[in-house]
Formats: structure tokens, sequence, C-alpha cells
């Protein structure tokens, strides 16, 4: 197919991975501060977050992508936490449809459902719910359970989740693999694989089939 391929969040530990697999005369980045590293044939976007949805709408991708995530300790509270995993997600997304974008990919997590009593989980979840009803014709969530790699910054639970992961990982059973740990490359090589997938409706991609995903791209 081809066209360009947005990304949102290529600083992020998904999204620094999957910026280096797209191909770079594909890619565009939208992003808060220059990433460094990438081919200078890479567009970059650079604007504060409170106006990329204007500058979506200007770019008239293909395909939009969001690795987008933050947690509640760092964006300071569960307001500040919403306006980046929900709002952001969603007028990202509503933008690049309204552009004429086909097909969105986000970056969601195990668990996620709007109705959940977690406020974590309920925000995964609605936007989520948002994404989908925004009028494209495929859109690819990707819901990965407890994300292993190299973060810039220290998330102290995660750090300690991911040190007992191959326990944790050996003791759930296969039934229930969606809440393993999964590599953070393998989520990234996931959503490279599902780019330009030509079948239409909305779809839901935990682990098992991240893996396999994967291991096809």
């Amino acid at each position: 197919m081809g066209g360009p391929i947005l990304l949102a969040g290529a600083t992020g530990l998904v999204g620094a991975q999957l910026a280096r697999l797209v191909p770079p005369e594909r890619l565009v980045v939208l992003s808060r501060r220059p990433v460094d590293g990438l081919p200078d044939t890479v567009r970059q976007v650079i604007a504060a977050p409170e106006v990329w949805a204007n500058e979506v709408a200007k770019l008239n991708p293909a395909i939009a992508i969001s690795t987008l995530g933050t947690t509640i300790r760092k964006a300071g509270s569960q307001a500040a936490f919403r306006a980046v995993d929900h709002d952001l997600v969603v007028d990202i997304a509503r933008a690049a449809c309204a552009s004429g974008a086909r097909q969105f990919l986000m970056v969601s997590s195990v668990g996620a459902d709007a109705t959940s009593r977690n406020f974590y989980l309920s925000v995964k979840g609605q936007a989520e719910d948002a994404v989908r009803a925004a009028g494209f014709a495929r859109v690819d969530v990707l819901r990965p359970g407890l994300l292993r790699g190299a973060r810039q910054e220290t998330r102290t639970g995660e750090h300690l989740a991911i040190l007992a992961s191959p326990l944790t990982d050996f003791l759930t059973p296969a039934a229930f693999d969606r809440y393993r740990s999964i590599d953070s490359g393998d989520v990234a090589r996931a959503a490279m694989a599902l780019c330009d997938a030509e079948s239409p409706g909305p779809f839901v991609h935990h682990n098992r089939e991240m893996w396999a995903l994967a291991r096809r791209s």
C-alpha cells in the first residue's frame, strides 16, 4: 500500500523501537522534542501536545500509531494521566481519521475495560472505545502484559515486577498468557507487522497474537 505512517510516542519504550522499524521514507514522527538517532529522511514534527491534533490534520497520514502512555505518578494526578492516555490519544485518532487515515494502531494494556473499577484500566478502555468509534476502516489495539525493556525513567514497581517476571510467567498458565510479561521489542515488531493490514474492522491483540506477529516480521 504505502503512504505516510504517523507515530506519536517515539520517545517511549515501544515507540522508540517502532520508529526504527518503520521505513524512514514513510515515517512521520510527532513529538515534543527531536528524537535522536533517526535517519535524516525521517520527517519530525516538533510541537506542544496541545496542538498535535492540528498538526495531524495537516499531515494526511495513511496510518496513525499511538504508543503514548504515562503513569499517574509521572503525570502528577489522575486528571493529568487521563489527559495523555485518553484525551491526547483520542484527539490524534480523530484528527488522523478526519484527514483520511485508513488505519489506527494503539498500544493499550492487558485488562483495559471502560467499565473497570480500576482507574488506569478504565481510562485505557475508554480510549479504546473512543478510537474504535472514530470511523477508521481498521483499528488495531495492542494489549501487552507487563512490558520488559530499558526505560529512560525509573519505575520502581515495574522494575521489581520485571525482576520477578521469569517466575511469575512460569507460574501463569498458558490459558492466561496474556497476563505474562512481554518484551517491548516484540510489541514494536507486532505493530510494524500490522501496518497496511487490509481486513477491515476492530482487532485486539494480546501477548499470544503479538508473539506470533513479531516472529513473522
